[in-house]
């Protein structure tokens, strides 16, 4: 990353108590990124930005934002990427869809942190990355009966730091807008203003 870039993430904080419940449960389990990374659903991934161009990022979420309304969240249960990916996850039983519509809308392709995805979008909560086999395993078993709920009022950006800490820069609320719960076609779904 040079000087004049920036590397941000939009994403659904996981609230307390669950959030810092399952950052130190991915710390006990020997994720050495735990403490960097805010218990969180991704939205937008790890994108490399002008460090110029924030303005209109924020600019571009406030409308994302603006289209949006709350919608019920609820974690259940574990999966797993593997083989494919080293990751074990809790799932998003509940708000898939409504994730999966903002997700689309943050990254559109006419604004400023439009990116193609590595993998289809599958929202989850990251509880294990890249570690031994066996505390892949034991996060996988020991969450499985995991579970939380709450109503989505929003999403945040962040900033990874050159230290690779993440921190939030700005909270956007939902306004009166429709998150829709169900999957729409391109024609039906509401589009940002501008």
């Amino acid at each position: 990353m040079d000087v004049g870039s920036v590397t941000l993430g939009v994403s659904i904080a996981v609230p307390e108590p669950h959030g810092s419940r399952l950052q130190r449960l991915r710390a006990d389990f020997g994720d050495p990124a735990a403490h960097g990374i805010p218990t969180h659903i991704t939205l937008l991934p790890p994108t490399e930005a002008p460090a110029d161009a924030l303005p209109a990022v924020e600019r571009h979420l406030a409308e994302v934002a603006a289209n949006g309304r709350a919608f019920p969240l609820r974690l259940e249960g574990t999966g797993t990427f593997r083989p494919v990916s080293p990751v074990v996850y809790v799932r998003v039983v509940e708000g898939a869809d409504a994730c999966a519509w903002l997700q689309k809308q943050v990254r559109d392709a006419s604004g400023p942190v439009a990116r193609e995805l590595q993998f289809p979008y599958h929202p989850h909560v990251t509880v294990a990355h890249g570690i031994a086999e066996e505390a892949m395993d034991r996060a996988q078993t020991e969450l499985a009966d995991y579970a939380a709920s709450w109503d989505c009022t929003g999403f945040s950006l962040y900033e990874q730091g050159r230290d690779g800490v993440w921190r939030r820069l700005r909270t956007f609320s939902f306004g009166a807008g429709a998150v829709p719960s169900q999957p729409l076609s391109p024609d039906e779904a509401p589009h940002p203003i501008g």
